[in-house]
């Protein structure tokens, strides 16, 4: 059972987290920020992780807490679930051209916190979200990611936390 539950609760927000890593895809996310959310289950959809996530901040001053805290709690929340890594595939690579974008997204969960960045983001703001914000909230994941998008992150997750046992789900079509 690859699974996690993780509260947090600081003077700027109160986070209760929970991730199936080898769920559906299903989730709940509620946090304020509309932008997140939708990335979010974006991100529970596509690697078939099943999230719930409550989270209350003070986005009356601005995103920033919110978006770096459940950067965190989801960080500790995949370290939690994923255990001693036995099983799992440990690197994960994809290559995505999608629509006007070339996606370039590489994973090892060796354990040795590192972020590579690269996206080139034309706008401040996605609605009201400050874009700023998504190295903020990727530099807590717990993986490697060099990207020009982070629509494909999931699917590199999603192939580096399966076991042996699960790597036919790599060459899956899933819509």
């Amino acid at each position: 059972m690859r699974k996690a539950e993780i509260a947090r609760k600081t003077n700027e927000t109160d986070i209760k987290l929970s991730l199936d890593l080898d769920g559906s895809g299903k989730s709940e996310i509620r946090c304020g920020c509309g932008f997140l959310e939708h990335m979010l289950t974006l991100f529970a959809k596509h690697g078939h992780f099943d999230l719930t996530l409550s989270c209350t901040g003070d986005t009356y001053v601005d995103d920033h807490h919110t978006v770096e805290d459940i950067g965190i709690v989801l960080g500790e929340a995949f370290n939690k679930a994923l255990g001693d890594k036995k099983g799992i595939e440990r690197y994960a690579d994809t290559i995505l051209p999608m629509d006007e974008s070339l996606v370039l997204t590489a994973v090892d969960l060796s354990g040795r916190a590192h972020l590579s960045y690269s996206l080139d983001i034309p706008t401040e703001k996605v609605g009201t979200f400050d874009t700023e914000l998504c190295e903020e909230f990727e530099g807590h994941r717990p993986y490697d990611s060099g990207k020009e998008d982070n629509n494909e992150v999931p699917h590199a997750v999603r192939y580096a936390v399966s076991s042996e046992q699960g790597k036919q789900r790599r060459f899956e079509h899933r819509l």
